[in-house]
């Protein structure tokens, strides 16, 4: 386990009371106080961590010094137990919040839902697992916006793109990206037999315009007619939008909205994420081992999940984990059981990495 140094306590307790005292400066013009404050948020729960672990270590030194003394051996004693239990945990949950942030994880998501190998039954599970994930953000009390959608004839999505807003989206989210697989008994199957498909998952951190710079001369905008299922024609006029960011090949479109004007803003607003995530992993493979601390690489080919209706069982591959409740976790309510576990993971993968590099 990390230990944190007094030294680097004091310097915690030290950074605290620094920026209170600039806050509490009458000279202050409001984007600088808007600064100070923003940094004093973060800093306060580290700092308040740090001042609970100093405490407990001057508790533990004075009672080390009382087993000397026989009238108060057993009470020094019963004491330090009590003491010796609370350390371990205060001195992991001060090192956790000391870990290095990700910038992306107060940000919104782009949530991307496909269906893979399986037909019908594969946009079945994919509209499952778009359910799953709405209902997990209404109980998180996050906002969730449908981008776009294609719905497959039987019912589910071929695709699905939504927005979701709130607090620590992306924090929450992030370990989702990957293939999920449902092994169950298809509704369209007479036989009875178990068939295996799947779904891509792809969570992205939402770009604002800051987070991304995009140059109009690198964009090449096409407009065309909307079609519906079955090559119907939805729109009698050119509103559809596909806007390709020639730099890197990357391509948007966007048909949902009637209103050209309105595709074009939604493209817009997926190219900037999308862009803003090819940025990221460049910069992630740059920084040696990057992917390697965290639970699983990111990667959308990798399978990281299997739903197994048939024993009502769900296992997260990456960190071995089986929960016996898949139908509260496909309702959204048991989700957070696996979201907890994987950041758990990652935090002690994370914790590990920074003693083995001491």
């Amino acid at each position: 386990m990390a230990t944190v140094s007094d030294e680097r306590i004091e310097q915690l307790l030290a950074k605290k009371a620094q920026l209170s005292e600039a806050m509490a400066a009458g000279d202050l013009d409001p984007q600088e106080f808007v600064a100070l404050s923003k940094e004093y948020a973060e800093v306060e729960p580290v700092a308040e961590a740090a001042a609970e672990l100093k405490r407990l270590r001057a508790e533990k030194a004075d009672l080390d010094e009382m087993l000397d003394d026989p009238e108060m051996k057993e009470m020094a004693e019963e004491e330090l137990s009590e003491i010796n239990e609370k350390l371990p945990k205060a001195e992991r949950g001060l090192a956790v919040l000391m870990l290095p942030k990700d910038s992306a994880d107060e940000k919104p998501a782009m949530l991307e839902v496909r269906a893979g190998t399986g037909g019908d039954e594969a946009a079945l599970f994919a509209g499952d697992l778009l359910r799953m994930y709405q209902r997990y953000a209404e109980l998180q009390g996050w906002k969730v916006e449908l981008i776009s959608a294609s719905a497959s004839d039987v019912g589910g999505y071929k695709e699905a793109v939504a927005s979701v807003k709130g607090n620590g989206v992306f924090a929450k989210l992030k370990f989702e990206s990957g293939v999920h697989r449902v092994q169950r008994v298809p509704a369209t199957e007479s036989g009875g037999r178990i068939h295996t498909s799947a779904a891509t998952v792809a969570v992205l951190p939402e770009a604002e315009e800051v987070d991304v710079q995009i140059d109009e001369k690198d964009l090449r905008i096409d407009v065309f007619r909307a079609s519906g299922p079955g090559g119907q024609s939805v729109n009698t006029t050119d509103s559809a939008v596909r806007i390709t960011h020639i730099p890197t090949g990357i391509v948007v479109s966007q048909q949902d909205e009637k209103s050209q004007h309105k595709n074009k803003a939604k493209a817009m607003k997926v190219l900037r994420t999308r862009l803003y995530e090819h940025e990221r992993a460049i910069a992630d493979a740059e920084r040696s081992g990057a992917r390697k601390s965290m639970v699983g690489s990111g990667d959308r080919s990798e399978r990281i999940r299997t739903y197994n209706f048939p024993q009502g069982r769900v296992t997260d591959h990456r960190i071995n984990l089986t929960l016996h409740k898949l139908d509260a976790i496909l309702e959204g309510s048991g989700l957070g059981e696996l979201v907890e576990a994987l950041i758990s993971e990652d935090e002690a993968q994370r914790l590990a990495g920074l003693e083995e590099g001491e």
